[in-house]
């Protein structure tokens, strides 16, 4: 008795054959060893049916070769999912079904249609992309990153995404372009529903007109591209390549990836109705940077499981003074200068945000500042002062103690100014807070003991009594 687990999915291959093509088409199939049965069809129109059951992905690839044998190309043919008891010639497998190098990876075919799974149809994804950077933007001027959270599911970046580098290592230009517009279209909408909504939630002052939107520290964390959103970008293609080309689930990695991508959109069109250039580029340039390094991980990612793609070869092999190759032309270059822009602008601003910060630790570490605790350090994109404006820094320290420290935000701006080369505007938040273990509130008792007993006054009981800033 056969059991399913015995059984093996193949696809069955079927094509009508008339008399005068039938001798060269079953000539052609034994030229490859495939294993075929004929079957004469009852009527008047001297054609032959020949079944053909192939690996899944070597259907397209052997109907080719096939129509280059003689078979024409409006002959009828059908092509099913079925099983068979054993495996079929795997030589077919070899020869027809394109696919990896290595051991990882499934076929071409598959991985296309897995690829084009992951994109909803034209209208739903317009609508998904809308609606997630609706929800980021409420989640940026709310503050909320569970909200910002909520757009990155509902997001559907992840199939566009993806598809431009699976078109590019399985040559399917169709697909690339498809996946390029469909990827533009999608930021489009999104940053206009975004600025829709930003737009009617600052006239209706359900936000002050007023309000700093930098010091939203949501705001403030998708400003300005650095080495931590650049690794997201890069982490999150080359899951998304593995996940896709290994069978698994895309859909972590398709979070991973709005992460990159709605929030920024977001951030840009809150620049926008705000009126801050620099917000709006800084978020613009982000958006760039992650992008591209997106569909740069994906792509390498793929090549690593074992993908070879002939695009280029066959672009080089193919070219010739065309509308065609001046069109692939024109978007290789885009691409290049958008590759080359976002990487030397990302460069520049992660050298500048590294010495910032390795500039307020140094300042922070002397023994004058042994109260502070560094928190955090934020550094505004650094547009090289094309708007003539300086750098923005904010540092946040805390402090166990009611020190006062009314030089320090001058002091880090003088050293990061002088190691920088830029003029920076340098902004410092303090936060104070109390600690208190067993031996501070033993002090506390003896203190209040050695005040009884002395009979002190009302001051001095109230200053025995009050709990101090620092228990060390």
């Amino acid at each position: 008795m056969t059991r399913l687990s015995d059984l093996f999915d193949v696809r069955l291959v079927q094509t009508r054959v008339t008399d005068t093509n039938r001798r060269a088409i079953l000539d052609a199939l034994d030229d490859v060893d495939a294993e075929y049965a004929v079957v004469d069809e009852a009527s008047e129109l001297n054609t032959t049916l020949v079944q053909i059951p192939v690996p899944d992905g070597a259907e397209e690839p052997l109907l080719d070769y096939l129509t280059d044998a003689g078979l024409p190309d409006d002959a009828f043919t059908l092509v099913t999912d079925t099983t068979a008891r054993r495996e079929v010639n795997q030589q077919l497998a070899e020869r027809f079904v394109e696919g990896p190098s290595g051991a990882f990876g499934i076929s071409h075919p598959e991985i296309r249609e897995r690829a084009l799974d992951l994109q909803p149809n034209r209208p739903t994804y317009i609508a998904l992309a809308a609606l997630s950077a609706i929800v980021a933007v409420s989640g940026l001027l709310l503050d909320s990153a569970i909200v910002i959270v909520g757009a990155m599911v509902i997001a559907p970046f992840a199939g566009s995404s993806l598809s431009a580098s699976v078109g590019a290592v399985i040559d399917d230009r169709e697909m690339l372009v498809e996946s390029v517009n469909s990827q533009l279209l999608g930021l489009g909408v999104g940053f206009l529903g975004a600025l829709a909504v930003t737009f009617a939630v600052k006239q209706t002052s359900f936000v002050p007109s007023g309000i700093a939107i930098t010091r939203s520290e949501q705001v403030g964390l998708f400003l300005t591209p650095n080495l931590l959103a650049l690794t997201i970008a890069l982490c999150a293609g080359a899951a998304g390549a593995l996940a896709l080309a290994t069978d698994l689930p895309v859909s972590i990695a398709g979070v991973a990836i709005a992460a990159a991508i709605v929030p920024s959109v977001a951030t840009a069109a809150i620049g926008v109705v705000w009126g801050d250039v620099l917000i709006t580029l800084g978020a613009v340039v982000l958006l760039a940077m992650n992008i591209v390094f997106i569909n740069l991980a994906a792509y390498v990612g793929l090549v690593g499981l074992g993908y070879r793609s002939s695009l280029v070869t066959d672009t080089w092999t193919d070219v010739g003074f065309s509308l065609r190759t001046g069109a692939y032309a024109v978007l290789v270059l885009l691409f290049v200068v958008v590759v080359v822009a976002t990487s030397l602008a990302t460069a520049q601003y992660i050298v500048f945000e590294h010495q910032v910060k390795q500039d307020v630790e140094t300042v922070v570490a002397t023994s004058q500042y042994d109260e502070l605790e560094l928190v955090s350090v934020q550094a505004e994109y650094n547009d090289v002062n094309v708007f003539d404006r300086a750098e923005s820094v904010t540092v946040t320290v805390t402090q166990s103690s009611g020190t006062d420290y009314p030089f320090l935000a001058e002091t880090l701006e003088r050293r990061i100014s002088q190691t920088t080369g830029h003029d920076v505007s340098v902004s410092v938040r303090f936060m104070e807070y109390q600690t208190a273990n067993q031996e501070t509130q033993a002090s506390e008792s003896d203190l209040h003991s050695s005040a009884l007993r002395s009979g002190a006054g009302s001051l001095g009981a109230f200053g025995a009594f009050a709990r101090p800033l620092s228990a060390r």
